[in-house]
């Protein structure tokens, strides 16, 4: 599944040479207390997944697996730091020293009253190297300094569809089934697919026609830095709010109630969402809530440097909690990668 990208590539670069071009790093939305049943772990692994580290991790303090948190799936190909919770109600602290496991560092240990949930997070720091880079220093600057005033499309990355999209097709053939029992991972695989798939959709709508970026009249926006959105209300200065960044415009997660668009937006996102009729049913039976996801994201604190001798290019940025580094890539280039990425 191709998305569609408001800019030309400026050429090709190589992805993931090295476990060190991708480095990423959690940013936490609160402080640990220091205190508590649950034992949190700032972890650095490379070379290996999150769900390989979760298990080992509960082994190595004999808890089960369900006991261990993490905020998230972070990429095997790269340079990692994560949080893990190991729930240990009246326990001793575990020492550190015997954790042997390849690629993994305990950075650090702090108690907290709470187990870590999905999706916890503020955002990802990440610091990128691509590799033989196919476009001049000037056009690479001129691009980045655009996103980093406007922001780039907000897709949801290729890997959340798996190798070839292979989960596109695994989802679909479950709702042509009827949707029977299956398990409920499974199950919230195939939800979570087809939700990303409609968005996904809409969104490229918006970049054909060119008002990702901007305001449209009956627009669903979301404040920057909050999950809170709203509906257009007329004021006149909606339309600058979008080109500071203030507010963002919004496309749906389909699912029942929520806000609806008006006015041009809805003509545009309805367009979209009758290609994916058959899917109508399936919101209303298994009672899923619509939301809403902004159509871009402004990276903060990005910066970069181009060795162009070495036709090399670092990036460094910040992101939100569930953007995609590689949508930021892909406003840039046509990726060439000698791994396969599972998670980002």
């Amino acid at each position: 599944m191709e998305t569609v990208q408001p800019w030309p590539p400026l050429g090709q670069a190589l992805f993931k040479q090295q476990l060190e071009d991708f480095q990423v790093e959690e940013v936490l939305p609160f402080s640990l207390s220091g205190t508590g049943e649950h034992l949190w772990l700032w972890v650095e692994k490379r070379g290996q997944n999150t769900a390989w580290v979760a298990q080992q991790l509960a082994c190595w303090v004999g808890i089960s697996s369900r006991h261990v948190g993490s905020a998230g799936l972070k990429d095997r190909h790269g340079v990692t730091r994560q949080w893990f919770s190991l729930w240990l109600p009246g326990q001793v602290e575990p020492d550190l020293s015997t954790l042997q496991l390849d690629g993994v560092r305990v950075l650090k240990a702090c108690r907290h009253g709470r187990k870590l949930q999905t999706g916890a997070l503020s955002g990802n720091r990440f610091v990128i190297t691509l590799r033989q880079v196919d476009a001049t220093p000037d056009a690479v600057s001129q691009r980045l300094s655009e996103i980093r005033q406007v922001g780039f499309p907000n897709y949801y990355g290729m890997q959340r569809f798996g190798r070839d999209a292979a989960n596109i097709d695994r989802a679909w053939a479950w709702v042509e089934a009827g949707c029977p029992r299956i398990r409920p991972a499974v199950r919230a695989r195939h939800l979570s697919v087809l939700r990303s798939l409609v968005f996904n959709a809409v969104l490229a709508e918006r970049v054909i026609q060119d008002c990702w970026q901007r305001y449209v009249p009956g627009d669903v926006l979301q404040l920057a830095g909050s999950t809170r959105c709203f509906v257009d209300d007329g004021s006149e200065a909606l339309a600058m709010r979008v080109v500071e960044g203030d507010v963002h415009p919004t496309g749906p997660l389909p699912g029942e109630g929520g806000l609806q668009p008006r006015s041009r937006a809805a003509v545009i996102e309805r367009a979209v969402l009758k290609r994916f009729a058959d899917l109508e049913p399936l919101w209303h039976k298994v009672r899923m809530r619509q939301m809403r996801r902004p159509l871009r994201v402004i990276p903060q604190v990005l910066h970069w440097y181009y060795v162009k001798e070495k036709r090399e290019l670092q990036l460094s940025f910040f992101l939100p909690a569930g953007s995609y580094a590689t949508a930021l890539l892909r406003s840039l280039f046509q990726l060439k990668t000698l791994t396969l990425s599972s998670q980002i």
